[in-house]
């Protein structure tokens, strides 16, 4: 077995010990070494988001002391989720590795299908969109950010 894709594994592990939340695990390497681990804790901190990507991400990003993590991997126990897959392309992460297949995790119930189908234009989402709320006035801001020289790009 892949010594990270082990790692992540043992993570997960601890996620089910420990009753965090579901079967997921997920390491992220940078030149050869994990700088972050982490498990699904959506059950243990009550948070809908805190699944073993995004945790591990959120670890990387402190332990590294930056939000750019080129240059870095990550693998996860299971195919990432549409939010885990973005927060992969928003942190800018080199290559993701997982094990576990989206169908794998649906067969154990968590079917993402319902996102993908969204995602896809074939589906509505379960929720109301309003569009258009105010938008000259967030516009507006978006603008008054781009324009100052002092932000950060990312």
């Amino acid at each position: 077995m892949n010594d990270f894709m082990n790692e992540a594994v043992a993570e997960a592990a601890r996620g089910i010990a420990a009753g965090e939340g579901g079967p997921f695990g997920a390491v992220i390497v940078k030149d050869g070494r994990v700088v972050a681990r982490a498990h699904n804790q959506v059950v243990g901190h009550g948070d809908p988001t805190a699944h073993a990507e995004v945790q591990a991400i959120r670890a990387a990003c402190r332990a590294l002391g930056t939000f750019d993590l080129a240059g870095c991997e990550i693998f996860s126990t299971c195919e990432p989720c549409p939010m885990c897959f973005s927060a992969i392309h928003w942190a800018r992460l080199d290559r993701v590795h997982f094990g576990a297949s989206r169908a794998d995790a649906a067969a154990v119930g968590f079917d993402d299908d319902a996102i993908y189908q969204v995602l896809a234009g074939s589906a509505e989402p379960a929720f109301a969109v309003v569009r258009g709320v105010d938008a000259d006035a967030c516009r507006a801001v978006m603008q008054r950010w781009h324009d100052d020289e002092s932000r950060v790009p990312y």
